[in-house]
């Protein structure tokens, strides 16, 4: 019988939580996002480890204005968010439908809205490239756009690709390309600079549903597709590195361990938790979520968070 670990923390909100993102700056890095039906709930969170004792404090709430029957699908701080300078300064980019909404704040008195539209379809996933100048999406219409957001917002660069984008990621250690994974099982990495493919790699199943690049070492990258966890090392990258069955179904979303020197991997099997070492096939933890709202890792404490219906969850995790 497998045994389902309860978790250390919780945040207890009064709405549906659709979506959420951990700021992994390193000068707001337990600065929260909450997307509930029509606003953006700001959150600090402080753990044990840090103040003694787990608590949260509300911020601010940012209003989404009119998103008709929309959902936000996908959230992604700005590198220059920082809670350290004088003011505060806070920009985060939403997705819902087609449309981008980037909110800046002081969470005080300034607070401004901007809207990008170009998308043709459904945007899956945000980032921020090249250090904060650009800010990239992937979207069911079969592109990978990259937008100024100085003024009033343009789209300056275009890939096309063969399938619906379904990730698009920035590493901390080379900001100039991304990794941008396609619904059919393709996954790019491009260089913004020259608009050329740098690599790319072919999952052995599909539909892909989520990748991810691991910070702590930037020739890892990992894809959940068709019930699998596939996982490349770009030293060689024509047969993947570790391929491991979770489950018949697909996956909703996969993570690497911000810090690890170890290969970490989260991942949301249908309303199922998953967290395992690289090579293994015991899962370091495992949980029942009632919804799913999403997934991430604390960018410098051994956390895991998820959403369960109205409940932002934590576990620690035992990392060698």
């Amino acid at each position: 019988m497998r045994s389902v670990t309860e978790p250390d923390h919780t945040i207890q909100l009064n709405e549906t939580i659709y979506c959420y993102e951990i700021c992994t700056n390193d000068f707001a890095y337990n600065l929260i996002a909450v997307a509930l039906k029509k606003r953006l709930c700001l959150i600090l969170v402080g753990l044990p480890e840090e103040s003694g004792e787990f608590g949260y404090t509300h911020l601010l709430d940012l209003d989404m204005g009119d998103m008709g029957q929309r959902c936000v699908s996908a959230l992604a701080f700005s590198p220059d968010t920082s809670l350290s300078c004088t003011p505060n300064n806070v920009t985060i980019c939403a997705a819902y439908g087609n449309q981008l909404n980037i909110s800046r704040t002081d969470l005080g008195q300034f607070n401004t809205t901007q809207l990008l539209r170009g998308h043709g379809d459904y945007v899956n996933d945000v980032a921020w490239v090249c250090e904060g100048e650009l800010l990239a999406s992937v979207s069911d219409d079969f592109t990978c756009r990259f937008w100024t957001i100085s003024g009033e917002g343009e789209n300056v660069i275009t890939f096309c690709l063969s399938s619906a984008g379904m990730s698009i990621k920035c590493h901390p250690e080379d900001p100039n390309k991304v990794l941008v994974a396609e619904k059919k099982g393709i996954i790019h990495l491009y260089n913004v600079r020259s608009k050329q493919t740098v690599i790319s790699v072919e999952s052995p199943k599909f539909p892909l549903m989520s990748a991810d690049w691991a910070q702590s070492n930037r020739l890892f990258i990992t894809s959940l597709a068709g019930g699998d966890v596939v996982t490349w090392d770009l030293n060689r990258p024509f047969v993947p590195a570790d391929v491991k069955q979770v489950h018949e179904d697909c996956g909703r979303v996969v993570r690497f361990a911000p810090g690890s020197s170890e290969m970490v991997i989260a991942m949301i099997i249908g309303l199922t938790l998953k967290v395992f070492a690289a090579k293994s096939t015991v899962p370091l933890l495992e949980a029942s979520l009632k919804t799913f709202g999403g997934m991430a890792w604390h960018q410098r404490l051994p956390y895991i968070s998820a959403v369960s219906d109205r409940k932002l969850l934590f576990w620690k995790v035992q990392m060698k």
